[in-house]
């Protein structure tokens, strides 16, 4: 029986750089080799608050080369082309949200396929320019998410402006990026761990046994209920409060040293975890 290891993306395996600015993202060297390591050995599982199929996100599904995918915050679960799992995000909710947050200058939506539906797309334009030096993107009508396939939503803002929505909607999870520049949202029965318990079910893998990765709030139930939470050392303080064993930051080798300090590699390299 295969072994389930599970990383997060941006800022486990994906680093955006020192300072986050004026560099491309890209996957340290070293969590590819064990990326490498574990193929074939271990169910590779990515584990993201992204929709890994849009236009934004899925050019790095070649480099990570997962087994399966938990997209959306635990919203979607995909094994290759096959969808297991799926929760859809109620409409009537989302419109609501979109209501208050036209009414409130809050920028608020979602990526689907090749556009972005924002309401107040400057916030994400001006976000985007600055942190990441993207060039403009193309929006279509928010209200046009009413009649798509919506898993999750995202704002772009920081928690002062997340403080009218978070009383306001009660039933969602606002889950902070990394840096405190938006949060991806959810409603509250959607998790990263539920995601990957359906992963166990259908894999017949015991979460007992598996590992999990991450750095965010995003992580915080995944990492609890693995058999094995792993924090990265720039993960934020209430990971590494729950999390098994803590590794060293994504710019210091943190998904390596982990992986051979649990027994999963040896220094070698070579997989020896069960």
């Amino acid at each position: 029986m295969k072994r389930i290891v599970s990383f997060d993306l941006d800022m486990t395996l994906l680093d955006h750089g020192p300072a986050r600015y004026g560099r491309m993202s890209a996957i340290p060297e070293s969590a590819k080799r064990a990326l490498d390591a574990l193929r074939g050995h271990a169910h590779i599982v990515l584990a993201t608050g992204r929709d890994m199929g849009n236009y934004s996100s899925r050019g790095f599904l070649g480099p990570v080369n997962p087994d399966a995918v938990i997209h959306n915050n635990g919203a979607r679960v995909t094994v290759g082309d096959e969808v297991i799992y799926e929760y859809r995000m109620d409409r009537a909710l989302i419109r609501d949200v979109l209501d208050f947050c036209v009414a409130h200058g809050i920028c608020m939506g979602a990526t689907i396929g090749e556009l972005d539906y924002y309401t107040h797309p400057e916030g994400i334009q001006m976000d985007r320019r600055v942190r990441f030096g993207m060039k403009d993107r193309e929006f279509g009508d928010p209200y046009e998410l009413l009649g798509m396939e919506v898993h999750s939503l995202a704002h772009v803002g920081d928690s002062n402006s997340r403080a009218g929505l978070v009383e306001a909607f009660p039933g969602l999870k606002f889950l902070p990026f990394s840096a405190d520049f938006g949060a991806d949202v959810v409603e509250q029965a959607v998790s990263k761990a539920e995601g990957l318990r359906k992963l166990c079910d259908y894999w017949q893998s015991p979460i007992s046994g598996a590992v999990a990765f991450g750095d965010s709030l995003n992580d915080y139930e995944i990492v609890r209920d693995a058999g094995t939470g792993v924090a990265m050392g720039n993960a934020v303080q209430a990971l590494k409060d729950v999390a098994d064993y803590v590794t060293a930051p994504i710019d210091e080798d943190g998904i390596w040293k982990a992986c051979v300090a649990l027994g999963i590699l040896g220094e070698d390299g070579r997989y020896i975890g069960q």
